[in-house]
């Protein structure tokens, strides 16, 4: 096997431990996909002292950390996602990324969550462009670069790049409703707010001439959950998107998360990862025929009708958010959190299963606890499902889930066998 991509954990002394339970990063083809940062001081494994700046400054800090321990430089980063507890010290977690990104931008989701691990006020994300692949002693991607795009189709901020590609990925900044035009958010409640992100998403995927329905993944957070029918009325409108969509009812994974608040007070905020099968210069161009989008389902796990279990392209599969449903009864399994997450993972692991891979396949693991004091209890369960502590992790803890779960997870899948060839 020496020949394929391989996944490649690794760790530094440098940054936080993940105690057995997760990687600080895990690499796979062109991306190392990051655990979460909190503001943990690696020497002495408790939280800085200080407020949000030095909290802010620390989970900077062990993401560099980590970032330069596999000799990769903080502008290889292609996405960043900033969780607070207050959605007013956004600001303040501002003025410390900029000392980070003077110049080039990633990608950035940023929103106010209920809770963190070990009650921090910060934590913060990074996904890494990894240019020499994980093919033992044969770099395959040669002089990739990251293709940075904005459209004056869409909202401009001086914080973040709309769309960074890289390889077979766009990722996109999540779109809050904002019309790019006057700047302001939309006028209406959460339907024309939904209506307005997705439109933003459609404009910067038609600027770099990529169909709305090369999107794999979606992510929704809401203020509140109970908007959900609205937002999926809309979302409806939008996928499928194409003739050959409908033809076969194509939908991406998706993930929704309560959010304890969203930047300018927004009801919705969306973001998209997306297919983008010509790869980045200078790779040849007909290459992008090369790679077509693989959306699978099984029976083994939840169904639903404005998802896919799993969305499979190039080196990833991307799946759906689990909740603790039982697939033979549609219904939430009877007990507390630790039921809860084992039927979570045992779904998740149904779904790999079904495309012939194998939780050790899992490159990254996102967890949303309803009581973040869960976690010990949670863990507990984790380690019977990854004993190796392989994937990276992020943990956030929210103030609801959907069908009043404890529980939700989701997870990106190595793909070594890429997906098939156009025949």
């Amino acid at each position: 096997m020496s020949g394929y991509n391989a996944v490649l954990a690794r760790n530094t002394e440098n940054a936080p431990s993940g105690k057995g339970l997760s990687s600080q990063t895990a690499a796979f083809s062109h991306y190392n996909n990051l655990s979460a940062q909190l503001p943990i001081d690696p020497k002495s494994g408790t939280l800085v002292a200080g407020g949000i700046k030095e909290q802010a400054e620390q989970c900077f800090k062990n993401i560099k950390a980590i970032v330069e321990s596999i000799d990769h430089v903080m502008s290889d980063i292609i996405r960043i996602t900033v969780f607070v507890t207050n959605i007013k010290d956004v600001d303040t977690v501002d003025e410390v990324y900029k000392t980070y990104f003077p110049t080039y931008v990633p990608t950035r989701t940023t929103l106010a969550v209920s809770a963190l691990p070990m009650n921090a006020k910060v934590q913060v994300e990074a996904l890494l462009s990894y240019g020499e692949g994980t093919i033992p002693n044969a770099p395959q991607s040669g002089d990739l670069i990251k293709l940075i795009n904005n459209t004056v189709d869409a909202p401009m901020s001086a914080l973040s790049a709309q769309t960074v590609a890289f390889s077979h990925y766009n990722n996109i900044s999540a779109q809050l409703p904002i019309d790019p035009k006057t700047g302001r958010f939309v006028a209406g409640g959460v339907k024309e707010q939904t209506q307005q992100c997705l439109k933003n998403i459609k404009a910067i995927l038609e600027s770099i001439e990529v169909p709305f329905d090369d999107i794999v993944k979606i992510n929704i957070y809401v203020k509140d959950l109970g908007d959900m029918e609205a937002v999926d009325a809309v979302y409806k409108t939008f996928f499928p998107d194409s003739a050959i969509a409908r033809a076969v009812a194509y939908v991406p994974a998706r993930t929704v998360v309560a959010a304890a608040a969203l930047p300018m007070d927004a009801l919705v905020q969306i973001e998209a990862v997306v297919s983008h099968g010509d790869g980045t210069p200078p790779q040849l161009v007909e290459d992008r025929h090369g790679i077509v989008i693989w959306a699978k389902n099984t029976e083994e796990a939840p169904k639903q009708a404005l998802s896919t279990q799993t969305v499979a392209f190039s080196h990833y599969n991307h799946l759906s958010a689990q909740l603790p449903i039982d697939p033979k009864t549609g219904a939430v399994v009877a007990g507390g959190v630790k039921e809860q997450v084992a039927q979570c993972l045992e779904n998740i692991r149904a779904i790999v299963e079904s495309i012939d891979h194998v939780m050790a396949d899992v490159v990254k693991v996102n967890i949303f606890l309803k009581n973040i004091e869960d976690l010990e209890l949670v863990d507990d369960v984790y380690k019977d499902f990854f004993p190796e502590g392989l994937p990276a992790r992020r943990i956030l803890g929210v103030s609801n889930l959907l069908d009043d779960a404890l529980v939700q997870v989701d997870a990106v899948v190595s793909n070594a066998e890429g997906t098939a060839p156009i025949a």
